[in-house]
């Protein structure tokens, strides 16, 4: 469903990449491990067109994405890519449910639609009760929860998590990777996760290790 090929990057006179390739199928829960600094971050930007390559093609169900720009690579990213990231970046203004319908509105759909597929995947993440709380109202186990709703609200092909669990506390580590794995029963729903948690990685279905740019 995704594929990397020969992906290169460079920060100034920093070789970050140095030409990685990688494949992940539908329904996959994959992760890339290894030290700071080795690059795993930035191919999870570059695969999740946060960021470009320097050289290298990316594929997603056959749609080049390096291709993209502007207006068409933003709109792809909404529809087809979720994301959740160290810090959760809820609008602290905003209720939960209004957080999580956020990236639905941007798309254009109707509101009633998304608010109710928004209610629905708070109540499926244990948050039924949580609907109107801010950020603020919620510990940092169930902020996360409400980041990965927001990152299922447009049905996405794959969800890029970039260490997801390296705010939080070990017993809320192992229950946001476990929801991982409930979501991929429950939709078939695909996860490219970033961590320097090795106990954590090893419950995927696939570890990557990442040294020195390369996946070695």
């Amino acid at each position: 469903m995704l594929t990397g090929k020969n992906i290169y990057k460079r920060y100034g006179t920093i070789e970050v990449l140095k030409g990685v390739n990688i494949d992940v199928e539908k329904g996959e829960v994959v992760a890339i491990a290894g030290p700071s600094g080795s690059g795993k971050s930035t191919l999870l930007h570059i695969l999740g067109t946060l960021d470009k390559a320097d050289m290298g093609t990316i594929l997603m169900n056959d749609v080049q994405l390096n291709m993209l720009e502007g207006k068409k690579l933003a709109a792809f990213r909404n529809r087809h890519i979720g994301f959740v990231f160290q810090f959760h970046h809820l609008l602290p203004e905003f209720s939960a449910l209004e957080n999580v319908c956020i990236p639905g509105w941007l798309a254009g759909r109707k509101k009633r639609e998304v608010e109710e597929k928004a209610k629905e995947l708070l109540e499926i993440l244990g948050l039924k009760e949580r609907l109107e709380n801010k950020p603020n109202q919620l510990s940092g186990g169930e902020q996360q929860r409400v980041a990965v709703a927001r990152s299922l609200i447009n049905n996405p092909d794959i969800i890029f998590a970039d260490e997801p669990t390296g705010n939080l506390d070990s017993a809320n580590a192992k229950e946001l990777h476990q929801l991982f794995f409930d979501l991929r029963k429950q939709f078939n729903q695909t996860f490219l996760i970033v961590t320097h948690n090795e106990e954590l990685a090893t419950l995927s279905d696939r570890v990557l290790h990442m040294k020195d740019g390369k996946i070695v």
